[in-house]
């Protein structure tokens, strides 16, 4: 599997499908009413740590967005595609959507109270995950909650085609809960709950809430 092009080929294909995707995954979470139980247990907890703000990391065009802001948080989104960034800021004109890659956050450090990554984790590479974290790990302050959620399973597709016959160029990675655990509890985080459904946002996910762990403090 090549996937040395992975972030400019992701990159592209959602600059492509960026309308028809809007149009094709708007009404899911009203679908989903487990997945907004999560998300609602999300903002929970980071009202708990006294609220601030909230990355919702890989936002696509803003749905899940606009609905932590709907639950009350203090929510903006982040996004490597330009097209998915546009199409969010003018369906979601009153809130914030950043232009960046998960891979090279530019948050400060302990600047957050609070991220997700909703189904933005899969065409991230195995050997890019740890990366990934580590940079979660950063920008959540201690004890701050993460949302994860995933498609589960044991397969890597190449997808050529998607939301109203675009072409893509991206791989969809399947993984199982108990590795993306490991490497949370690799990255410094505390998992503290994941489940397995089947919804409209997929037909088998996965979804994981854990805590930035407090740094040790040293001798």
């Amino acid at each position: 599997m090549n996937t040395d092009d992975w972030l400019e080929d992701t990159r592209k294909s959602y600059d492509t499908v960026a309308a028809s995707y809007a149009d094709l995954t708007r009404h899911l979470l009203d679908e989903t009413p487990e997945e907004r139980a999560v998300l609602a247990v999300f903002a929970d907890l980071v009202r708990a740590q006294g609220g601030g703000p909230v990355a919702d990391v890989g936002c696509g065009t803003g749905r899940v967005t606009a609905h932590l802001h709907q639950l009350g948080l203090n929510a903006f989104g982040i996004d490597l595609s330009p097209g998915m960034i546009e199409v969010a800021r003018r369906d979601h004109p009153g809130l914030r959507f950043d232009l960046a890659s998960m891979t090279d956050l530019t948050l400060a450090d302990a600047s957050m109270t609070g991220l997700v990554a909703w189904y933005s984790l899969i065409h991230v590479p195995d050997d890019e995950i740890g990366a990934v974290f580590a940079h979660f790990q950063r920008v959540l302050r201690p004890g701050g909650p993460l949302l994860l959620s995933f498609h589960v399973g044991d397969e890597s597709k190449l997808k050529t085609e998607g939301y109203g016959g675009h072409p893509m160029n991206v791989y969809v990675h399947r993984r199982q809960p108990s590795q993306l655990i490991a490497w949370l509890n690799s990255a410094g985080f505390a998992v503290e709950s994941h489940k397995t459904l089947t919804s409209a946002e997929s037909k088998l996910g996965g979804m994981i809430l854990a805590r930035r762990q407090a740094a040790v403090p040293e001798e």
